[in-house]
């Protein structure tokens, strides 16, 4: 991989519509140079025989069984409401 250069960021910088300081340019140039050198780091390490993987932990849903079963009644969802009507509760319009 080559260096980044402070032209690179200065051109990547404006076609971003970021405007940035002299001072910001230099201090991006060398974190991104940075980052650079720690990815040419990691194309030195050997993974031969090391599967793909997405993430780096084997995570995985715990889910229940998806059975049915008896719940409360209609009556005894709106016996505790301030106000119902037919079967439903009722509540303060939002919209006129």
């Amino acid at each position: 991989m080559s260096k980044v250069t402070e032209e690179k960021v200065r051109q990547y910088a404006e076609m971003l519509r970021l405007a940035i300081t002299d001072e910001e340019a230099t201090r991006y140039t060398e974190h991104l140079n940075a980052m650079v050198d720690y990815v040419q780091v990691l194309d030195e390490v050997d993974t031969d025989g090391v599967e793909p993987m997405v993430h780096g932990i084997d995570l995985q849903n715990v889910l229940r069984k998806d059975e049915p079963k008896k719940w409360i009644t209609q009556e005894e969802a709106l016996k505790n409401a301030p106000d119902k009507k037919d079967g439903h509760f009722r509540v303060p319009a939002i919209m006129d």
